[in-house]
């Protein structure tokens, strides 16, 4: 197998690294690659961090290894190859009357990057995260092949799912569709005036997908206005979709200054009528709409950005309330701000999830905006809540602890399953997952 030195960065764009990456096209071959050279990883680096990441070191790119195996049209379960994206399994099988039951918010994640960040979507209240639909998992250790399962295999599986690529390669997995109407969304929209209205809409939603875009420059009484989406799967003749739009090179400095932001936001919201709307879409529209803007990350310029994500108990809620004035105050939010409610359901020791609401919200990689987010992350651990490590590029080791209590059970089987340490990535020595507790 040949490898390639090849300089890399996860979408955030803000950190970087130098690595030898090999590209297997068969799983014989990855065999056989891991078999000489244990490496960790990677997919199609839509993590925003270092998750992805392994300077000076090697990595296996996983991106031809895309195959559908296998398809039980009785039972929903597919198996696939772990370079398989998310986005694909959504188009090749609502139309066939299954989807995957959880989507993230980029279709380009692999199912395997969709299984070693446990991620979840815009329906986490009502049907929990990705790990908890995944069946078997075929991780490759070395010279050596492993079936994973959530019942014979447990201890694995729950260090694997959520577990940042660190218990070996995922290979394949299989996964329980769940069935669908169509591959149409009924998409509705309305306007949100301030903070308070928008716990009591996503608190009083039904829909089985819903999702709230927050005007992260607004202050005093407009704190927290936005846009409440909800959003119920449907059929119908899909209308004909353009080709995507691109950001050709790196925007400006000043594209995302707060005057320009505060404009965007202004227009953005009031883009939806008073009354509320109510369209039909292709379901990758309302499901994946940033990737219909390929490379959208250059907007940041070429600095990239920082991604925080949080989520906090339900009883902490007000956090988030504080966290967004100082965001507001202080001039360096982005347009890309999301609230959603969350459920209980998670299914490794390292899954981010947990019942409350998750705030996300970006921020142009400047020094400022670095101090901002590390406030942000203690007003998160004082919360009792956690950081979303698919996105994180800056949080201190010292937290890890509170926010993922589960730690030293992962940490037990991870040391079991990976005794060299061949897996470990940069995030994983920042956040120094894997040193001796």
């Amino acid at each position: 197998m040949r490898w390639k030195r090849t300089e890399y960065t996860g979408w955030g764009r803000a950190v970087h690294a130098s690595a030898e990456i090999a590209r297997p096209e068969r799983l014989s071959s990855l065999r056989a690659v891991l078999s000489e050279s244990p490496a960790p990883a990677i997919g199609q680096l839509r993590s925003y961090g270092d998750a992805a990441l392994n300077d000076d070191g090697k990595v296996i790119d996983m991106t031809r290894l895309d195959r559908i195996i296998g398809f039980d049209a009785e039972s929903g379960v597919v198996e696939v190859e772990a370079g398989a994206m998310i986005g694909d399994l959504g188009r090749i099988f609502a139309a066939r009357g299954w989807i995957p039951p959880v989507m993230p918010g980029t279709g380009f994640a692999t199912v395997g990057g969709c299984i070693a960040n446990d991620v979840h979507g815009k329906n986490h209240h009502v049907v929990g995260s990705f790990g908890q639909h995944v069946t078997e998992i075929t991780l490759f250790q070395g010279d050596k092949t492993r079936k994973v399962t959530p019942d014979r295999t447990a201890d694995l599986f729950k260090a694997t799912v959520g577990g940042l690529g660190q218990t070996g390669v995922i290979a394949s997995a299989k996964i329980s569709l769940m069935p669908c109407k169509g591959d149409m969304m009924v998409l509705t929209e309305r306007r949100v005036d301030g903070w308070d209205e928008f716990l009591a809409a996503l608190e009083n939603s039904r829909a089985d997908y819903n999702v709230g875009w927050i005007d992260a420059t607004a202050k005093g009484s407009n704190l927290g206005r936005g846009i409440l989406e909800e959003g119920e799967i449907t059929s119908g003749v899909s209308p004909t979709i353009g080709r995507a739009r691109e950001v050709p090179f790196n925007a400006p400095h000043w594209a995302l200054s707060a005057p320009v932001v505060r404009m965007f936001n202004e227009a953005y919201y009031r883009r939806v009528p008073v009354g509320g709307r109510t369209t039909v879409k292709p379901i990758s529209a309302p499901f994946f709409p940033l990737d219909a803007i390929h490379n959208w990350n250059r907007l940041y310029g070429k600095r990239g950005f920082h991604q925080f994500q949080c989520v906090v108990p339900v009883a902490e809620v007000q956090t988030l309330r504080q966290m967004l004035e100082l965001v507001a105050n202080s001039g360096l939010a982005s347009p890309l701000a999301v609230l959603k409610r969350m459920g209980g359901g998670r299914a490794g020791y390292m899954s981010f999830p947990m019942d409350g609401l998750t705030l996300a919200v970006d921020f142009p990689n400047r020094s400022a905006a670095r101090v901002l987010i590390g406030n942000l992350e203690r007003m998160t651990e004082d919360a009792g809540g956690r950081v979303y490590l698919a996105k994180d590029a800056l949080m201190a080791p010292e937290r890890i602890e509170a926010m993922y209590p589960e730690h030293a059970l992962w940490l037990k089987a991870v040391r079991k399953a990976d005794p060299d340490g061949a897996m470990t990535t940069d995030l994983v020595r920042r956040l120094k997952l894997r040193a001796p507790s």
